[in-house]
């Protein structure tokens, strides 16, 4: 699976473990997030990923800012994403069972590195249940 991952200044640090680590799972991970700690704006990166995913480049995404809701707000914008912010593993669970939300997003000030490993393990190993949630999620587009 191809996985798209952005981040602010916030993240860095984070973004470049939970790459290395969704890579040792065998997906390909696209880098779209910042490399460095220098401050710089979490939309840009919210925005670079939601496009991806709705142009087809990866086939879901991970952001990454300092509580992971400024950055999930600006993939939001993008008709056709549907980026959840998940601070436990069963909203992770959750987001892609009933939601089917193509892009996660947490908090490298509100997780730690061993808890956002599981979000996301949780999150890429969850299935989208359909049937009334489908319904639900027309009624959003």
């Amino acid at each position: 699976m191809k996985i798209a991952i952005g981040n602010d200044h916030a993240a860095t640090d984070m973004k470049f473990v939970i790459k290395e680590y969704v890579e040792s799972m065998g997906h390909e991970v696209i880098n779209f997030g910042t490399d460095n700690n220098d401050s710089c704006d979490y939309p840009v990166y919210g925005k670079k990923v939601g496009q991806a995913i709705v142009n087809g480049e990866a086939d879901c995404g991970i952001l990454i800012c300092g509580t992971g809701v400024g950055i999930s707000i600006a993939a939001n914008k993008i008709k056709g994403v549907r980026a959840a912010v998940c601070s436990d593993v069963a909203t992770a669970h959750l987001v892609k069972e009933h939601n089917n939300a193509n892009i996660i997003a947490f908090g490298a000030r509100i997780v730690g590195i061993e808890l956002a490993k599981d979000i996301v393990k949780t999150y890429l190993e969850a299935h989208f249940e359909g049937g009334r949630h489908q319904r639900r999620i027309d009624m959003l587009e």
